[in-house]
């Protein structure tokens, strides 16, 4: 299941979907193209082959940099908690003042987002509630 350091490589955009650092494959090429994994320091694209040892970093959301050292590959896909196990964490953990500042971030972005109109459902319980039903 788990190959450690057969020294051969596999592709980034796929190292990176079995290792659930992205939902998908695509997702996982689109970051690469766009520049958001860097490989060794140097941009990746996404047909670059990975190799045990080599220390990726991830441009998240928000300004968040996420570093990993690959360990590991594996030759399909596997549980996400296995997964795990093909990378080591290297990230700081965030200080106090980041995650107060994602904190508020999200409470804008909530209190920015537009209002949806009621679905069916929550229309015929307002009307219920009115007691025009």
């Amino acid at each position: 299941m788990v190959n450690l350091g057969d020294g051969g490589g596999v592709r980034l955009d796929v190292w990176l979907d079995v290792a659930c650092l992205f939902r998908t494959r695509s997702e996982a090429q689109k970051a690469c193209r766009a520049g958001k994994v860097t490989a060794n320091g140097q941009s990746a694209k996404p047909n670059r082959h990975v190799r045990v040892g080599d220390e990726l970093v991830i441009s998240r959301p928000l300004g968040r940099k996420q570093r990993l050292k690959v360990l590991a590959f594996a030759e399909r896909h596997v549980a996400r908690a296995e997964a795990r196990r093909l990378y080591e964490d290297l990230t700081p953990p965030p200080t106090a003042e980041e995650i107060e500042a994602r904190r508020l971030e999200r409470v804008f972005r909530a209190a920015m987002m537009p209002l949806r109109a009621p679905d069916k459902r929550q229309r015929r319980e307002l009307r219920r509630l009115k007691g025009r039903d």
